[in-house]
């Protein structure tokens, strides 16, 4: 599964969402108004949404890309489609 992403793109990208946490979880702390908080929290849902399609695209680029090639079409389509199904499903 390595090979089908960008790792180094996705650590980072995981790392700036763990200060985001951690800055939003600060925030709590120092009474910081609530909208102010909310559009942190949004800020961390939208860059968790981005490292999903990051994983996405390189699951299709790569391992749905080959099976198709190399292996079963109609079992790899049905794994690819479990994949967005359960992509779509994070809100």
């Amino acid at each position: 599964m390595k090979q089908c992403m960008d790792s180094a793109n996705l650590h980072r990208r995981l790392s700036k969402i763990e200060g985001q946490v951690r800055a939003i979880d600060r925030m709590i702390d120092e009474d910081i108004p609530c909208e102010d908080i909310l559009s942190q929290v949004n800020a961390v849902k939208s860059a968790m949404h981005k490292v999903g399609q990051i994983i996405l695209e390189g699951h299709l680029q790569h391992c749905v890309k080959d099976g198709i090639q190399h292996g079963d079409a109609d079992k790899t389509i049905a794994s690819f489609t479990k994949a967005v199904e359960r992509f779509a499903n994070l809100k």
